[in-house]
């Protein structure tokens, strides 16, 4: 399988689990909009999914702009991956009625860190497929923000019992902290090729586009 066969497979899968997330909320009964409050918690939890989601999708677009090979042990890793994403809507469903409760906020916390390690364990699959020095190796360093957020959910699942509003707050502030755009990958990528450049000017856009930032 091809990197952008790759890319759009888990493209469509992550476009199913947002379908099936929107689904799991219902319009109240009534019609003022004093209706709308019981549903704010279940926007809340939406929110916070809808955001690990997108984030999901957009590091794993620039993941795969960084790699030229695509191996089977990628392929499984992604797959491991899609597996782990496509349970946050089950999480959420749960946890919006329930906020407060220990077991959701545990359930939805595993969800968060099952995608966090296998997000990590994409990237070291990507990492082996590729040669020395690729520009993958080079962008992700040591990844301090990925390892920092699954110690946060760890601490945080095993607070849960005992504290399960600070393990909500755990989820937020770490989504908070991925919302700063990480451009470490965006650094190592490379310019529009020749080709990119030449398909654009057959393509019929404006000349102006090709032209240097800097002009």
């Amino acid at each position: 399988m091809s990197r952008d066969r790759l890319e759009a497979f888990s493209d469509g899968v992550i476009a199913v689990v947002i379908t099936i997330m929107v689904l799991n909320l219902r319009p109240p009964a009534g019609h003022a909009l004093t209706d709308l409050r019981p549903l704010g918690p279940k926007l809340a939890v939406y929110l916070l999914s809808f955001v690990f989601i997108a984030l999901y999708w957009n590091n794993h677009h620039l993941l795969l702009r960084a790699v030229e090979r695509i191996s089977g042990a990628v392929l499984w890793a992604n797959a491991h991956l899609l597996f782990w994403l496509s349970l946050t809507p089950a999480a959420a469903a749960w946890l919006g009625p329930h906020l407060g409760e220990s077991a959701p906020a545990a359930v939805y916390g595993v969800v968060l860190l099952g995608s966090a390690i296998a997000y990590s364990i994409l990237t070291r699959a990507l990492l082996a497929a590729q040669p020395p020095g690729s520009p993958l190796e080079r962008a992700v360093g040591r990844d301090r923000k990925g390892n920092l957020s699954v110690i946060a959910y760890v601490v945080a699942i095993a607070l849960s019992p005992i504290a399960p509003w600070f393990s909500l707050a755990v989820y937020f502030a770490v989504a908070a902290v991925w919302l700063v755009p990480d451009r470490r990958i965006e650094r190592v990528l490379p310019g529009p090729s020749i080709r990119d450049t030449e398909a654009t000017v057959a393509s019929g856009e404006p000349q102006a586009r090709l032209r240097h930032p800097d002009h």
